[in-house]
């Protein structure tokens, strides 16, 4: 089984996933082959928390200019994670 640290790359710290933290909703960059039992497993082992459902997405590339060099951001997947009532996550 791999290490919670290859699952879980980053937290996504966004206006939206601020305001969600306040629901229990953590947003997290996490590896593109990571299922959702996988990133359930590495969120409880890594904070020690109870996950009650995990939602994941991948995100598509967008076009960004700067100056007169144009070019697309990274694709990444991104996993939704809700946690059980009483648990937070201090990041």
């Amino acid at each position: 089984m791999k290490h919670y640290a290859d699952i879980i790359i980053a937290p996504v710290v966004t206006e939206k996933s601020m305001v969600n933290r306040e629901l229990n909703v953590y947003t997290f960059k996490v590896s593109k082959d990571a299922t959702k039992t996988e990133i359930k497993w590495a969120v409880e082992k890594a904070f020690g928390v109870t996950v009650d459902k995990v939602r994941t997405l991948n995100t598509k590339s967008k076009r960004r200019r700067v100056g007169r060099y144009a070019g697309k951001t990274k694709t990444y997947k991104k996993a939704i994670v809700t946690l059980k009532e009483g648990s937070s996550i201090e990041i």
